[in-house]
């Protein structure tokens, strides 16, 4: 699609809008907090709010031509009927929330919601790490770990819009429990939740000088920690910090190779802000438990490789989840159209 959109990226800290041209160029771009303490009619209207100065600043000339608003939003979410579910980190309030029937009705033009994850690996294709790729997977390490699965250039979404969630594969039979409830799941090892929590515990043990040196500098004590003092531990010679960070990239190399032999992609784009921080220390573990661990003939096909749009992604990713949905009737009149089947 060569008209460009209005990108909303809905997150636990921040709302980010802006509008996304052709190109994937970003114009307009505003950030402010997103208030959930203030409960969920309060995380709509700065959702609104975001996206009609994003549509004010822009250059003379791009309203009229607006194809719509792509909306960018962690899971679970209903995309057919443009409902967030019941995300972990927008309050305690936030459930069942039709955001794009209130977007479509303040701003006047069509809204599609996806999970973020999704998003991204679209924005990837479209202008990052996997343009003119058809079978690849995106892969978030981050606070969490996310992922998108693309198949003869589709994203796959399941019968309840869910799948993809690569963070929630089971690593470790007896491991840590993860914030979905599951246990040794990928996130509950690798994510910087799980090395926060970690590093935490260390303190508490009382084995680790680094990080007990980091929690007394911290207001907030051991619970200021978070997975940048590991890696920062790591790199000044503490031990667990080593031990942590060891743990956290073996998990995620051994995931990958279960995702060859899965999903036999050409591509995994690797994303986040621990995978950003890592870059090879993460990535070179993953290929070489691939070239071990998976089947010989995905193993020698895939690439692993660092995403390439950064922060913005999932605004980049609001272009073609616009353009692609415009282009299907379908997704105007909600998921009972698609029958047994998913777009």
């Amino acid at each position: 699609m060569d008209r460009p959109v209005l990108a909303l990226d809905l997150g636990g800290t921040q709302v980010r809008a802006a509008v996304i041209l052709a190109d994937g160029s970003r114009v307009a771009r505003q950030a402010t907090g997103t208030p959930t303490a203030q409960g969920p009619q309060a995380v709509i209207q700065a959702c609104i709010d975001s996206l009609a100065a994003a549509r004010t600043d822009a250059p003379a000339g791009i309203d009229a031509d607006l194809a719509g608003i792509g909306v960018s939003s962690p899971g679970p979410v209903n995309q057919w009927t443009g409902v967030i579910v019941s995300p972990p980190n927008l309050g305690p309030q936030f459930h069942d929330i039709p955001i794009a029937a209130r977007l479509e009705a303040a701003l006047g033009l069509p809204v599609y919601l996806e999970r973020d994850t999704n998003v991204a690996a679209l924005g990837e294709q479209a202008f990052g790490a996997a343009r003119n790729v058809q079978d690849f997977l995106y892969v978030t390490v981050s606070t969490g770990v996310g992922g998108a699965v693309m198949v003869d250039g589709h994203l796959i979404l399941g019968p309840d819009g869910t799948a993809g969630e690569l963070g929630h594969v089971s690593i470790e039979l007896d491991g840590p429990l993860c914030g979905c409830g599951g246990r040794g799941h990928l996130e509950a090892i690798s994510s910087g939740v799980a090395l926060a929590r970690d590093a935490r515990d260390a303190v508490a043990r009382g084995v680790s000088p680094f990080l007990a040196t980091r929690a007394a500098a911290s207001p907030a004590g051991p619970d200021g920690l978070d997975a940048r003092d590991v890696a920062e531990g790591e790199a000044a010679g503490d031990g667990v910090c080593e031990r942590l960070m060891d743990h956290a990239r073996r998990a995620f190399a051994m995931a990958c190779a279960g995702f060859v032999n899965a999903f036999n992609p050409e591509l995994i784009v690797v994303g986040g802000s621990i995978a950003e921080h890592q870059g090879d220390r993460l990535l070179d573990p993953a290929r070489a438990e691939i070239r071990a661990g998976s089947f010989a003939t995905p193993a020698a096909r895939v690439r692993l490789v660092p995403a390439a749009l950064g922060p913005d992604v999932s605004l980049a990713g609001a272009q073609p989840l616009v353009g692609l949905r415009l282009a299907d009737e379908r997704w105007r009149r909600g998921r009972a159209d698609w029958g047994s089947s998913s777009p």
